[in-house]
């Protein structure tokens, strides 16, 4: 028999209706279920920029999951407000037995979801709380010592060695919809909320997920051949869905570890990385707020020259892979995994800008903003972080370039004014004479510019920069 007569969840990051801890912990152990999302201002008030893709995405996603719940005989509730007001205010009103959500490990929404639950236990109210958003989370996977891991490999071992085909399985809310309650609202459009339409670059909610999961499924096989090449298409495009939920981590990890062969095995490991990014947060909060994982590091005198930071921002580094990287992502929302590491490389090892500074900028950006994985990608670019790349291992953007986009074609999709370079310059265009910039219509300095500086001078002086925090490693 259900223990309760009436219970809500609070959808936050898992817009989506099957495949649900929470929703299906309260559709089974409650006789009503009502459903809630909350536009949060505590988050959106703080984001600059009115046309933010993630919002639009939200929004739209939001609005499939209300039509969804509502063919399954369920509705959506949906407010506009301060979330740890809003859900103990709906609680109250529609005398809730329970609240039902799940986690999310960012320091914020712990410090929300803890308010939150006190005041509805004030009230009388029961919460529940569960793992959805990653396969195995906080102290789940451990070494044998029973302290958390630092190191990539070890864990995935650790981790692939305790995953069994029940944690893999799809929670069924099918068995239980017919508990769901029609109780819905009205969603405030973008502009209500202060927001403005973004151009679409992915396409959202559950049936984006569920389209571009099928198109990757077909290609998984060649993922590890792929995958670190921007102009081909390999990545699962997924990034964002995983973030905001409209795709189940146990569906997804179920078909690449059900597939096997190399693809699917590589791209399971990367599913790891981001279980292992979220335990470090769990485990070390202080590296959402600024700090390096190896706190050593965390005074690191980085010299931040002027124009610097700001010409990477604006793709006027003249390093054209890194500048059509840095185009991708303020054009899209989106940028490419391998061009990720090669711009925080260059970000922090070429121009010498403190990695803090790139992860906020990425922050604001990325429509798959994940505190954990960009806190964990940042420091493992900069050598500050666990399992970082180590720090005299230094990318070279023209290298990286010449091995990924060797024909040019990703850097003349963002860099227009390079179309005409030839192949055999486009990866250093200031080598080019000054004739075949003539002919190119590319004349460095002048229609792109020359570049920031000079990779081999600043490899060195990045080299005495950490060898300053790392006197041992000399």
């Amino acid at each position: 028999m259900p223990e309760y007569a009436r219970a809500l969840v609070w959808f936050r990051r898992d817009l989506r209706d099957f495949d649900h801890a929470a929703l299906y912990h309260a559709l089974k152990r409650s006789r009503q279920v009502v459903c809630a999302f909350i536009f949060d201002r505590d988050i959106l008030d703080m984001l600059p920029d009115p046309a933010d893709r993630r919002v639009a995405f939200i929004h739209a996603s939001v609005t499939e999951l209300q039509q969804a719940l509502a063919a399954r005989g369920g509705g959506l509730v949906v407010r506009h407000g301060v979330a740890r007001d809003e859900v103990v205010r709906l609680a109250a009103g529609l005398q809730i037995d329970a609240v039902f959500f799940n986690h999310d490990d960012d320091p914020a929404a712990l410090a929300r979801d803890a308010a939150v639950e006190a005041a509805l236990h004030a009230g009388g109210i029961a919460v529940h709380h569960s793992k959805d958003t990653v396969l195995f989370e906080r102290d789940e996977v451990l070494t044998a010592g029973g302290t958390p891991y630092s190191v990539f490999t070890p864990y995935r071992n650790a981790w692939l060695k305790r995953l069994t085909p029940f944690d893999l399985r799809a929670y069924p809310v099918d068995a239980y919809a017919d508990r769901l309650t029609p109780q819905s609202s009205a969603i405030p459009s973008l502009q209500d909320i202060g927001f403005a339409a973004a151009e679409r670059t992915l396409p959202t909610g559950m049936a984006g997920g569920a389209q571009l999961f099928e198109d990757f499924l077909d290609r998984i096989d060649r993922y590890r051949e792929t995958r670190d090449f921007p102009a081909q298409k390999g990545p699962s495009y997924l990034s964002v869905h995983l973030r905001f939920g409209t795709v189940s981590i146990r569906q997804l990890a179920a078909a690449a570890w059900q597939q096997g062969g190399r693809g699917a095995q590589t791209w399971l490991s990367e599913l790891i990385w981001r279980d292992f990014y979220h335990q470090i947060l769990w485990h070390r909060p202080d590296v959402a707020s600024g700090h390096a994982f190896k706190r050593q590091y965390d005074a690191l005198p980085w010299p931040n020259p002027p124009g610097h930071f700001e010409a990477w921002c604006q793709a006027r580094t003249g390093y054209p892979l890194v500048d059509a990287a840095m185009r991708q992502l303020n054009q899209t929302g989106y940028l490419h995994n391998r061009l990720r590491m090669v711009a925080a490389s260059f970000l922090t090892k070429d121009l010498l800008v403190d990695w803090r500074l790139g992860e906020r900028y990425f922050a604001e950006k990325l429509i798959d903003f994940d505190l954990a994985a960009n806190s964990g990608g940042w420091q493992w670019a900069a050598s500050v972080g666990c399992d970082a790349q180590p720090w005299f291992r230094i990318f070279n953007p023209v290298t990286q370039s010449e091995r990924f986009d060797a024909q040019g074609t990703f850097i003349r999709r963002y860099l227009p004014e390079l179309a005409r370079v030839p192949e055999k310059f486009i990866h250093a265009p200031w080598t080019m004479p000054a004739a075949g910039q003539q002919r190119a219509g590319c004349v460095i300095g002048r229609d792109y510019p020359a570049p920031i500086v000079d990779h081999a001078v600043q490899r060195g002086l990045a080299l005495a920069l950490f060898r300053q925090a790392a006197p041992a490693l000399k």
